[in-house]
């Protein structure tokens, strides 16, 4: 790759990346180390709307990894932020866990199930029929629809869970409405997450373990990617993409020397 600016910022993905179903994988503690030691600016990123940054902190510090609370970037922080760039200080009725309704809380929303100006589905293991029918409704009556992320699946030591994706279209059948999807692959989560670090695209690494979410989304942000096969995308199936990433590296210890 032609002028190839030094990186100065790393984004990275958490599951698949730096663990792998509570385990750490190897390399993370170094990889982490390395990148507070340099005093380079970065962010920890997720799609995963449940948890807030002080509970991920706390997940991620219980296996080893030393990541600060202001070095974790969600969908939902990204999806408050959005919001109150968009429609300071409305109003939102939610389906989802802390992580989402802190956020909105702490962006100035006020969260109601009476003629909301957003419906904001997120990523929750507690779907009710109830919640579903009263945002359908609220949609039909004009809500706007919004989700924090387009996976329609998620992992499990049992295998796949049903992710924001797959309920955001059921809602999408029942009202004819798409939602607007803050997450990756939306540039939006990247770009927040480089304003957030005051870092700029062609001076910042995205790492992560999907070519669909993290690696095109870095990609449209106009980053330099890093592909690692240690979680969801394995190399054989690279080729079915039209796109590349910079560069794939079997793990996050591969990367350790390039801080």
């Amino acid at each position: 790759m032609t002028d190839q600016k030094p990186i100065e910022s790393w984004l990275t993905d958490m599951d698949g990346v730096l663990l792998h179903e509570g385990v750490p994988i190897p390399g993370a503690d170094a990889f982490i180390k390395k990148l507070r030691e340099s005093g380079k600016p970065f962010l920890v990123l997720t799609n995963n709307s449940i948890y807030t940054a002080r509970d991920l902190h706390m997940r991620l510090n219980r296996i080893g990894l030393e990541v600060p609370v202001e070095n974790i970037w969600t969908s939902a922080l990204a999806t408050a932020k959005f919001l109150d760039n968009q429609h300071p200080g409305g109003t939102a009725y939610v389906i989802g866990e802390a992580g989402l309704t802190t956020a909105l809380h702490e962006a100035g929303y006020v969260l109601t199930d009476t003629d909301p100006d957003f419906v904001i589905l997120g990523e929750t293991r507690t779907y009710s029929f109830e919640a579903l029918t009263r945002a359908i409704r609220l949609i039909n009556n004009g809500a706007r629809f919004i989700a924090t992320n387009p996976d329609n699946t998620g992992p499990s030591p049992e295998g796949a869970l049903p992710a924001t994706g797959s309920v955001a279209a059921l809602i999408t059948k029942a009202t004819g409405k798409e939602p607007y999807f803050v997450g990756k692959p939306n540039p939006l989560m990247m770009r927040s997450a480089l304003n957030t670090l005051g870092a700029h695209s062609e001076t910042s690494a995205m790492i992560g373990d999907r070519m669909d979410t993290d690696v095109l989304a870095g990609l449209e942000a106009g980053m330099e990617t890093f592909l690692v096969l240690t979680g969801l995308t394995s190399r054989g199936e690279i080729e079915r993409y039209p796109y590349r990433p910079t560069r794939v590296v079997d793990s996050i210890a591969d990367l350790v020397e390039l801080v």
